[in-house]
């Protein structure tokens, strides 16, 4: 009998699925580290930023991709 070998399955890291978004054009999206904690002594600009997404940085968009189980993007 033979035995069919087939490509094993691309997975998802979870950590990083619930770290990051994806945006309908297929651009990456985070949020800012620091958010909890201390939070009171932060100004309000700061707090302000931290609740918003922010891009990810151009040397770290293929690993993040390949976390994510994307396509690279071209």
């Amino acid at each position: 009998m033979e035995r069919v070998y087939s490509m094993p399955k691309m997975k998802t890291y979870k950590a990083a699925a619930k770290r990051f978004k994806i945006t309908g054009r297929g651009k990456l999206r985070r949020l800012k580290t620091q958010r909890s904690h201390l939070r009171r002594k932060k100004s309000k600009r700061v707090r302000r930023s931290f609740d918003k997404y922010h891009p990810v940085d151009k040397v770290d968009r293929k690993r993040v991709r390949r976390l994510l189980g994307l396509k690279q993007a071209k």
